[in-house]
């Protein structure tokens, strides 16, 4: 029964493949912000009702449908729906209608991939439950999939996998990593406040610019002697704020950057450490300062035995599909499904190996289409592979418990 699973998604896939295409295409011309996926959400009910499967609405935007079986454990799929406040710049015939905003990130690649696997499931007489996921608000800090788990999203399901498009792959290529494939990403903000006074006498005052200056160099600098440096931790500063004359030394200042690390110990402890260094810093300045801690996400921690299952699903479809994808700095909220259940996240090649390679969240971002088929076809192996090893495990313990 295993083997009938990719043969017959792979058989639904040729049939649809030109209305696939086209749901991506409607998905891309008509982004919507995080947690505004409205009209996104009706249309994959729309498409789900049309293939028999009735979608759960989730309380806000997004919605899940199971497939198959009741009862049991569940195997999941998860997409992310929302699009980013990124004007595109594509020239593409279906680029996106919105002024503006866009799919720079490739989420309408995502859901439509999970997508066409529920209706292809559906065509299917598969021997256990799929549950896939139509995730809203990725992009925002915190992420959506808090809500989701909050929603009930997770329950019954036994593991859960995901994908994200990756321009710097050429197509048919699937990146996958155990452990740490993405980094936590936080926020901090420091308001440093001081009397003011006159640049002709910072002797009498407290400099509050200097110790904006002192707190962007050293704060990184201190950070990477106290932390691991193979965790790959970096602070980094992108904002910075201060006065208005270039004779008065200010109030208030503010500096503002992120945080990331991929060691998910090290996340746990970072604002008690950065706190530590900045009351250091700070403190011979004569400053006061508020620091706003901002958490993100932690990193994805993709599972040893659910990876090892998404290389043997995609070496299944092509042998040489499977190579090494980096540990990225990016944040990633998939990573909480993975505090709850074991999977893994894979990098699905999106190059089309012409001119130069694109990049996420740049508004000239370009998705070769066969993509699309490559996701869906990896999503069913893996599907076949994990009810395949399931199915064995049974009848071991079985065999075992007849001796």
């Amino acid at each position: 029964m295993a083997e009938a699973i990719s043969a017959g998604v792979d058989a639904w896939l040729g049939a649809h493949l030109d209305t696939v295409i086209g749901w991506r295409r409607h998905i891309h011309s008509h982004p919507e912000l995080s947690n505004q996926e409205v009209d996104t959400t009706d249309f994959i009910v729309e498409v789900l009702a049309q293939h028999g499967l009735q979608a759960v609405r989730f309380p806000g935007t997004g919605c899940y449908v199971d497939i198959g079986p009741d009862g049991g454990e569940r195997l999941a799929f998860r997409a992310d729906i929302d699009a980013l406040r990124v004007p595109e710049q594509t020239g593409l015939d279906f680029a996106s209608i919105i002024p503006g905003i866009s799919h720079a990130c490739g989420h309408d690649v995502h859901t439509t991939v999970v997508l066409a696997l529920a209706c292809a499931l559906a065509s299917v007489d598969i021997p256990f439950g799929v549950r896939c996921i139509f995730q809203p608000a990725e992009e925002v800090m915190g992420g959506g999939a808090l809500d989701v788990i909050e929603w009930g999203g997770l329950n019954g399901v036994a593991a859960i996998f995901a994908l994200h498009v990756e321009p710097k792959l050429r197509v048919g290529q699937i990146g996958v990593r155990a452990g740490a494939i993405t980094s936590a990403a936080d926020v901090i903000r420091v308001r440093l406040d001081g009397p003011g006074g006159h640049t002709a006498r910072p002797h009498l005052t407290s400099d509050v610019v200097y110790a904006l200056g002192a707190l962007a160099t050293q704060l990184p600098a201190l950070l990477s002697r106290r932390v691991d440096p193979r965790t790959g931790t970096v602070l980094v500063f992108g904002h910075v704020e201060a006065g208005d004359a270039p004779n008065a030394i200010p109030k208030q200042g503010l500096l503002a950057g992120t945080v990331r690390t991929a060691d998910i110990g090290t996340w746990r402890a970072l604002e008690d450490l950065l706190t530590d260094l900045i009351d250091l810093i700070v403190a011979p300045t004569g400053c006061t300062y508020q620091l706003d801690y901002i958490r993100g996400v932690p990193p994805v921690l993709n599972d040893d035995a659910a990876t090892a299952l998404a290389v043997e699903a995609g070496r299944a479809i092509d042998p040489h599909a499977i190579v090494a994808a980096p540990q990225s700095s990016g944040g990633e909220d998939f990573s909480w499904y993975l505090e709850h259940v074991p999977g893994t996240m894979v990098r699905l090649g999106a190059w089309d190996g012409k001119g130069e390679k694109p990049d996420l969240h740049q508004g000239n971002l370009l998705i070769d289409e066969r993509a699309i088929g490559v996701g869906v076809r990896l999503f069913a192996s893996i599907v076949e592979k994990y009810y395949a090893a399931n199915h064995a495990e049974r009848d071991s313990r079985h065999d075992i418990a007849s001796e």
